[in-house]
């Protein structure tokens, strides 16, 4: 009998139980012996659960016990999350999270930790959760040089924009349906202003470059200041709106990382990712391009990739996989402003004197429609704005 424990029995914790439960027999054979939940660790009491026998206030007694192997932190947040990760690392305690941000803001710290005590550091699930993501930069990828991650990782706003553009209404209406439908947190700033998808596009930077960005110097941009015109515009140029994350690793070391609303050209794969589903697309010179999609967050889907990495090391089969090591890099990534793109802009006033003003720095600018509305060739968003500081300007990705 292998002995695990969870901390925190919200969302995602109660998933694990739920979905051990389900296929103990399955993944007893993946690992060679049943696996039993020993103790969890919460600041409530759930008395209608079938294992409130099993929960603790405290964590002493996960520490204390030597036939705990493995714990699972699925508490979301930054503490006590990596004190009890680190504590349980030093008692010899392999870990498991889904909390992609103690992952990415201390990841470097958490992984050196594990080298130290011999143990393993494994978080499949705190990006694009039950989407097998991580997994495969450790694996099949190890050996190859990823040049870009780009994907949709927050099903919240995907939700949001997909039902702009479907049913033309306001950016505030559907966020209060998101948020009745379970879809949005009440409050919903970690969504909607690209900090949840942030936290995840650095665990994605760090695993395909073992450089891992400071939260400061990726850019995290918000769809609150979408509009109904912006999306309609989106569909003129043939494309949709969308929440992108994205990183570019060149051949000298630098990392371009950010998120940021982009028009999604209709050729592009992404722009068909609709709903609530996650897609992330991995580009490397041997591979080619890989796409990974599915649903990227729920309590069944996440817990199923906690168990496993659980499987993964109760198995054995972590040991062989290539560990990362995460090197903090304050200023490894290009500043968002420097960085180009083709651009929509949309303008007030003369189409000709605003044309005249983005030639000005960009030769390529082409006029869309009737109205003072244009798609540039590649330029800074500071060129644009210094053109054309009180317009309209969406990055476009082809």
């Amino acid at each position: 009998m292998k002995h695990i424990a969870i901390l925190g029995f919200g969302i995602v914790g109660s998933g694990v139980a739920r979905v051990l439960e389900q296929n103990a027999a399955r993944i007893a054979r993946t690992v060679g012996d049943e696996v039993d939940i020993q103790y969890i660790l919460d600041l409530r009491d759930f008395p209608d659960s079938p294992y409130a026998d099993r929960v603790i206030h405290e964590i002493a007694p996960i520490l204390d016990d030597p036939g705990v192997a493995l714990v699972c932190e699925t508490m979301g947040g930054s503490h006590p999350a990596l004190e009890y990760s680190l504590a349980c690392m030093e008692a010899g305690k392999s870990v498991v999270s889904s909390n992609k941000e103690v992952v990415a803001n201390y990841g470097d710290l958490l992984l050196r930790k594990a080298k130290e005590h011999g143990v393993s550091y494994l978080f499949e699930a705190s990006v694009g959760g039950g989407i097998p993501l991580i997994r495969p930069f450790l694996t099949s990828l190890a050996c190859d040089r990823v040049s870009e991650i780009c994907g949709i990782v927050n099903g919240t706003t995907n939700y949001i924009l997909t039902k702009m553009k479907e049913e033309g209404r306001a950016f505030g209406e559907v966020l209060a349906e998101a948020q009745r439908l379970g879809y949005a947190e009440r409050d919903p700033s970690a969504d909607i202003d690209g900090i949840d998808a942030k936290r995840k596009i650095i665990i994605l930077t760090a695993l395909a470059s073992g450089i891992l960005p400071d939260d400061g110097d990726v850019y995290a941009g918000s769809i609150r200041g979408i509009t109904v015109r912006d999306i309609e515009a989106a569909d003129r140029l043939g494309g949709v709106l969308r929440l992108i994350a994205r990183t570019v690793l060149s051949d000298d070391g630098r990392v371009s990382a950010y998120v940021t609303p982009m028009i999604v050209k209709n050729a592009h794969p992404l722009a068909h990712v609709e709903g609530v589903y996650n897609a992330v697309s991995v580009t490397s010179p041997v591979t080619g391009d890989i796409l990974y999609y599915g649903r990227g967050a729920g309590s069944l889907p996440t817990a199923g990739a906690v168990l496993s990495d659980v499987s993964a090391i109760l198995s054995g089969a972590a040991q062989a996989e290539f560990a990362p090591v995460f090197l903090r890099k304050p200023g490894a990534a290009i500043p968002f402003g420097e960085q180009s793109f083709p651009f929509y802009v949309r303008a007030e006033g003369s189409a000709a004197e605003a044309r005249e003003k983005l030639e000005a720095v960009c030769a390529s600018v082409v006029r869309i429609g009737d109205g003072a509305e244009f798609e540039t060739g590649e330029m800074t968003m500071a060129d644009v704005k210094r053109a054309l500081p009180d317009a309209v300007i969406l990055p476009i990705l082809r």
